[in-house]
């Protein structure tokens, strides 16, 4: 990771003045054409800091939850999670999956079952057409809602979230159940709720697969 890198995927661009949160202020270089420009080498020092401790998590045995509700990256953040094993929300935070987690492993019980009786024919054998039908939409949601997370059997040790501030309730879920948080995060973020803040372009999606691959190439 260098300075140069970040800088060819648009690491530097956060958003006009306006809506620069205070606690940003120290990392913002300048502004150009009323965007604020961060301040790339402290972006990289926070971003070597980020992924030392995402790799210490790992190395302890502990889950790093990947959290992204933008569709233009559920691809890659899926791709990204699955490649190192680890569990993932690529759409919408469901409320309660840390604070309410024994529910929540409910309803993944309930699609490991469904899976099961899927792929060991136990459908076709239990359940007629029009009710094997709707097994297969009920199956579909909790895919949908709960896929990501079937494996995370336990709380995980942190949680990679990209941008924060969209992802307020998974970060306030963190935070009550004292999860520490890494996130990349724009100038529009609340960098006091985030234990390893990551100041760089939330939205480009260059830049935030950028820093997916990091993280991950961290826990690799």
């Amino acid at each position: 990771m260098s300075v140069e890198e970040l800088f060819n995927v648009g690491a530097q661009y956060g958003f006009s003045k306006a809506r620069r949160h205070p606690s940003t202020g120290k990392y913002i270089f300048g502004v150009k054409n009323n965007v604020e420009i961060f301040d790339l080498e402290k972006t990289q020092d926070k971003l070597e800091t980020a992924a030392k401790f995402a790799a210490e998590v790992k190395q302890s045995g502990k889950n790093i939850l990947f959290v992204s509700g933008k569709r233009e990256v559920a691809a890659a953040l899926r791709h990204a999670a699955q490649s190192v094993n680890q569990p993932f929300v690529a759409g919408r935070w469901i409320g309660g999956t840390l604070t309410n987690f024994g529910e929540i492993t409910k309803r993944v019980d309930r699609l490991k079952k469904l899976r099961h009786e899927g792929e060991s024919g136990q459908l076709k054998e239990k359940y007629t057409k029009k009710e094997r039908l709707l097994i297969t939409r009920e199956i579909e949601r909790l895919e949908e809602r709960f896929g990501g997370v079937a494996d995370m059997d336990k709380l995980p040790g942190a949680l990679f979230v990209i941008d924060p501030r969209d992802e307020a309730t998974a970060v306030r879920e963190a935070r009550r159940m004292n999860i520490p948080v890494i996130a990349l995060a724009s100038s529009d973020c609340d960098y006091g709720v985030i234990d390893y803040v990551i100041p760089a372009n939330d939205s480009n999606i260059a830049s935030i697969k950028y820093f997916i691959d990091t993280i991950t190439k961290a826990l690799k």
